[in-house]
């Protein structure tokens, strides 16, 4: 019997408590703090029946990040995080949001609510419906939502329609939802890839020819030497720490490059380990750089430097000349143009000394196996493409490829983010690919562009788009630009969105609006005529494993994504249609077969993923140390120095999470190694910049950002003094995307630029509160 859970109030601004930032992460705190929201959600037996099969070869794909598991060694009997548990905790929910909950809460009581109070209410119980003129949503049978959406898609053409994903997606339901869009003639394939790698796509593409990391994680195990920029594993994937700390315990050192000082970077406490849980933990950086937001191009190109001036005093100590020859391209123009740098230019963009800059080009050049890793700090900014080739640059010079311990790390957020892509799910498909596609199911598809999420949010406002459909996340706070996105969706003929819980995409609908309820990762999925199904995932690392869920869902309404996107087929399509989405609906092997055959890497898929382990994608820089570019050798590039600035009275804000929360789900108030509790409109300032710009610590303002003679406004923010890098400034996302022009993004990828926005504060009118 479910049991459900009381539920928590909205936030109160005024509530809000700061503290000193902690210097270590994890620690039994973070065991006590995962067990409580597990308890708090689901009760004792649903939390450790969950808790017992995350990542764990039998069980299920922990929803949050993307970070692998070993595939050579035992796994650990918590094979999680704290972020991981609330992530388990929140989709194992026995809270309800039923039929009868839409009914007491009218839209426009939804609209001044939270994203932390619609997602705390609990899990959707049956499809929903709002049709034009009407204030409520209202239950509405499967059957009649199919036909609802078979209906608008009719009555509009392919080019109106959109489809946007999350990452969260499994394999399976992305090869059919890629299949439905463009068997309705559409590439309109928007997805979370556009808001965050989008930038790591560009860059690696070109420059070694695939698109994707090329290390494994037993690589970062044995690495001499890992570089850590622009990203905060202590919340966003701390199982990285564990890496990490193995690493350092092989004797392996770590650099971290960052504009906050992060719990998780200066110490890990492993709860899993007796130094973690009544020693001092493990020391995780050897050296720290708090470097300026958006330094980062001008920090590598200042590395590069420095190996290069070393490799022409004592030359073959650097630079490895036999890979360089024999399997890379532009090495000379690299050479040319690194070999003069203007120190104080340098100095003023990353906010460091040289002998910082120094330090870490020592410790390169005496490494023989180096992984940089990246994450959001690094492909949100206007420059982030030709940063990304810096590292890429980097890693040439010293043959970092396709050897033990080296490569390139991006690491991805969301589970399977990258599988989404890799099963098609872009709306630049390749030709390769839509020829495949078209071979194995005999009807052409379209080849012209669709449109990426920022192309989506001017689609929207422009009144271009007549049905948009959600395969989970939650567009609006995910995107930039939040009222002008707002404003779009609510233009919009048909929404629909494919969810667990409520969000605030929900609430900024269209003039008719469908949500639909699916089963999650933790969920049993055994309504099919042969039995329980399972579907699959591919990691940061390339891995394609299995995930099945074993927990009874909290609604006999509940359906699973690919069966949602089959019908939705079959309704729009109609019974004759050449594709047979009733059997990939009934039996995910069928899903599977299809993959096969259309998807490189993936042959004899259904055989090889029953595997212990499933199996990994081929990778031509790691496997044979060679790049399948346009020139079939890897590519050096030569980028001019760029950051950001700010005008007088300004600083550079990136947004980030909480480490209560993971992407647009807010799971608590607690940003306990920040040391910030119980509010979330706040502004991380350095103590400094506030005392220069004339404001005080914790005082309320509002937040003005400026792009292109543009202004976008956040009310009644708080400031916080905090020790992050000077002319620097942080908020949560999603409240400060409203700050963020949908026009300020990444140049070549279209990644917002949410690390890259230039505001001042403004004091509050007297007695304007929160």
């Amino acid at each position: 019997m479910l049991v459900r859970k009381p539920q928590v109030e909205d936030i109160d601004e005024d509530a809000l408590e700061v503290h000193a930032p902690k210097t270590a992460a994890a620690g039994v705190k973070a065991v006590a703090v995962a067990l409580q929201r597990g308890l708090a959600q689901a009760g004792a037996a649903r939390t450790v029946r969950g808790m017992l099969r995350i990542n764990q070869r039998s069980g299920f794909d922990c929803p949050g990040c993307a970070w692998p598991e070993s595939t050579t060694g035992r796994r650990k009997p918590a094979e999680f995080c704290e972020n991981g548990a609330k992530a388990i905790a929140e989709e194992s929910t026995v809270r309800t949001v039923t039929p009868e909950w839409w009914a007491a809460h009218p839209i426009v009581e939804l609209e001044g609510r939270s994203e932390f109070w619609l997602g705390s209410r609990g899990r959707i119980t049956e499809p929903m419906v709002i049709r034009p003129g009407e204030s409520h949503y209202s239950p509405i049978s499967w059957g009649e939502a199919f036909d609802l959406i078979a209906e608008h898609l009719r009555a509009t053409t392919p080019d109106r329609c959109v489809f946007y994903t999350s990452g969260r997606t499994a394999n399976e339901t992305a090869f059919l939802y890629q299949l439905f869009a463009r068997s309705l003639g559409t590439n309109n394939l928007p997805d979370c890839s556009n808001m965050c790698h989008e930038s790591s796509g560009f860059a690696l593409g070109p420059t070694i020819g695939v698109g994707k990391g090329t290390v494994s994680l037993e690589d970062i195990h044995h690495s001499e030497l890992v570089l850590v920029v622009g990203q905060n594993p202590g919340t966003n994937h701390p199982r990285m720490l564990s890496a990490l700390a193995e690493c350092k315990g092989n004797g392996g050192k770590v650099v971290a490059v960052n504009p906050l000082p992060e719990a998780g970077l200066l110490n890990f406490k492993d709860p899993q380990t007796p130094r973690g849980v009544i020693g001092d933990g493990v020391s995780i950086a050897d050296e720290f750089l708090k470097i300026k937001v958006g330094g980062d191009l001008a920090l590598f190109q200042a590395l590069g430097h420095l190996l290069l001036a070393a490799e022409e005093r004592d030359p073959g100590s650097v630079v490895d000349r036999s890979f360089v020859e024999a399997q890379t391209l532009g090495f000379a123009e690299y050479a040319a143009a690194r070999r003069t740098l203007d120190w104080e230019a340098t100095e003023r963009a990353t906010g460091l000394w040289r002998a910082q800059i120094e330090t870490v080009a020592d410790m390169m050049i005496a490494s023989k196996a180096t992984i940089i890793c990246w994450a959001l700090g690094l492909t949100q900014q206007p420059h982030s493409v030709n940063t990304l080739k810096e590292i890429v640059n980097l890693l040439l010079l010293q043959g970092n490829f396709g050897k033990p311990g080296a490569g390139a790390c991006p690491v991805r957020g969301h589970s399977n983010v990258q599988g989404d892509r890799t099963m098609g799910i872009w709306e630049k498909p390749t030709e390769k690919f839509i020829a495949a596609l078209e071979a194995e199911f005999g009807i052409l598809f379209p080849r012209d562009h669709g449109y990426e999420s920022v192309e989506t949010q001017h689609a929207l406002e422009d009144g271009d788009v007549d049905v948009f459909v959600s395969m989970g996340g939650n567009f609006l706070s995910a995107a930039s630009d939040t009222e002008s996105t707002r404003a779009g969706l609510k233009r919009t003929g048909l929404t629909v969105h494919v969810s667990t819980k409520p969000n605030l995409s929900h609430v900024a609908h269209g003039r008719t609006s469908l949500v639909l309820p699916t089963l999650g990762r933790t969920d049993l999925d055994d309504r099919h005529p042969r039995g329980r199904q399972f579907v699959t995932v591919e990691d940061s690392m390339s891995v394609v494993h299995r995930s099945q869920g074993r927990l009874r869902p909290v609604s006999e309404h509940l359906l699973a994504e690919p069966v949602i996107v089959a019908r939705m087929a079959q309704a729009a399509l109609g019974e004759d249609h050449p594709v047979d989405w009733r059997a990939m609906a009934e039996d995910y092997d069928v899903i599977r077969d299809h993959i096969s055959r259309v998807i490189p890497g993936f042959e004899d898929f259904n055989a090889r993923v029953r595997g212990k382990d499933g199996f990994v994608l081929p990778s031509p820089p790691r496997d044979t140390r060679t790049f399948a570019t346009d020139i079939g050798r890897a590519r050096f590039t030569v980028s001019p120095l760029e950051y950001l600035t700010a005008p007088p009275g300004h600083l550079i804000l990136q947004t980030l999470r909480s480490h209560d929360q993971y992407n647009t789900t807010i799971y608590g108030l607690d940003d306990r190694y920040r040391g910030i509790s119980n509010a979330r409109r706040v502004v991380l300032v350095n103590p400094d910049d506030l005392a220069e710009l004339g404001f005080a610590d914790r005082e309320l303002v509002d937040v003005v950002s400026v792009f292109n003679g543009d202004e976008r406004r956040a009310e009644a923010f708080r400031l916080v003094g905090y020790p992050t890098a000077r002319g620097c400034a942080a908020a949560y996302y999603p409240e400060a995307n409203v700050l963020v022009h949908k026009d300020l993004v990444a140049r070549e990828s279209s990644t917002p630029g949410y690390k890259a926005v230039t505001i001042r504060f403004e004091r509050r009118a007297a007695g304007c509160q929160a």
